[in-house]
């Protein structure tokens, strides 16, 4: 009788947390069952309790009472024990250590989530987009982004969040405080995650291919931009020009140039860009480099942008025209060019003689001119 007392007690002592009795008229084997079977079922979550008590104390974090508050950080808890452990993170002291990855924790429930992280099993799924997660909290967190609300904003530059961390990551970018370096070229980032997605540039690791065009991406969100393009939708439009684009980051990079503001300068010829990425392919006019020929009539170029609206000309398809004359163009840089010439505007001078001209082409061809006879 001893040794099965003994085996009740230490069942006993797994299951409760908190210090409990029994009532004289329960029986051994009625808490042999009770401990062994978890009858008491909460009607919000369907999580089993072995003990009316526990229900009890559990059904607190439903009702929205939160009457424990942390001193160091004004965080609310419903439950007392919550609290205590909670408390632990204050501490700085970290007893638990993940055996994988060197982590350490202050509560042991923290590292028994986190090596979920290194199992790989992912059991919970998002049904708008297919994305698999190790915790059911991260799925929630991640629905949010479905949901379309966004109640976090940025008071820096009015920048909205589904996730309160999403806006404390954001902060970073303001502060320019770069804490995390990329052990591979230098470059610093605000962000962890930043880094995090930067160091797989460098493994050269492509795992995500566009089905349309074959091109190959390193992170899923960047095919998934990239799949806009493909869709013909731009639904950001430039109030300044008119213009369309696909995603916003391009909308907000294009309005640099109407900004006026150029501050990448080009060490060869002087010439001011108002994007780093214009400057980076201008300097391939200056390698001599033109790696991109046309099938149609052997014309080289250094830019593949430049190839691509030359490959309009031989398409034969002109759909932009000129309210001011009916003529038609190719590309819709020819047609801008050709409206400074109704517009009466010449801002392209000539340094020799002083004559203006509305276009810069028409400043070249001028400038041959001058240039006739002399020796160089």
């Amino acid at each position: 009788m001893e040794v099965v007392k003994e085996e009740i007690d230490v069942k006993l002592e797994s299951e409760m947390s908190d210090k409990m009795f029994l009532s004289d008229n329960e029986t051994v084997l009625d808490a042999v069952s009770s401990a062994e079977v978890k009858q008491f079922r909460c009607l919000e979550c369907d999580k089993t309790f072995s003990f009316k008590k526990s229900l009890k104390q559990h059904a607190v974090v439903h009702s929205g009472v939160k009457n424990f508050k942390c001193d160091e950080c004004g965080k609310r808890f419903a439950q007392k024990c919550s609290l205590t452990q909670h408390l632990l993170i204050h501490s700085g002291v970290k007893n638990f250590k993940c055996d994988e990855c060197g982590k350490l924790f202050a509560q042991k429930c923290c590292l028994t989530k986190h090596l979920l992280i290194h199992s790989g099993v992912k059991n919970f799924k998002c049904d708008e987009c297919g994305k698999r997660f190790t915790l059911k909290r991260h799925l929630i967190k991640h629905l949010l982004l479905h949901s379309g609300v966004k109640n976090f904003k940025c008071d820096e530059c009015g920048k909205l969040f589904a996730h309160k961390d999403g806006l404390a990551s954001h902060i970073l970018i303001h502060s320019e405080v770069k804490n995390f370096k990329c052990d591979e070229c230098g470059k610093l980032f605000a962000q962890k995650c930043g880094l995090t997605r930067h160091i797989l540039i460098h493994s050269g690791v492509k795992n995500f291919k566009c089905d349309e065009c074959g091109k190959r991406f390193t992170l899923r969100e960047y095919l998934t931009k990239h799949l806009l393009f493909h869709s013909g939708v731009k639904k950001f439009k430039c109030d300044e020009c008119g213009k369309l684009f696909a995603q916003k980051i391009d909308l907000t990079k294009h309005l640099l140039i109407h900004s006026g503001v150029k501050k990448f300068k080009c060490d060869e010829c002087g010439k001011l860009f108002a994007r780093k990425r214009d400057l980076t392919n201008h300097l391939l006019i200056h390698s001599g480099v033109k790696n991109f020929k046309c099938d149609e009539c052997g014309k080289l170029f250094a830019q593949k942008c430049g190839l691509t609206k030359h490959i309009l000309i031989h398409s034969g398809v002109k759909k932009f025209k000129c309210d001011e004359c009916g003529k038609l163009f190719a590309r819709n840089g020819d047609l801008t060019r050709h409206l400074s010439i109704h517009s009466g505007v010449k801002k392209f001078k000539c340094d020799e003689c002083g004559k203006q001209f509305g276009q810069r082409s028409s400043l070249t061809t001028h400038l041959l001119n001058h240039c006739a006879g002399k020796s160089f």
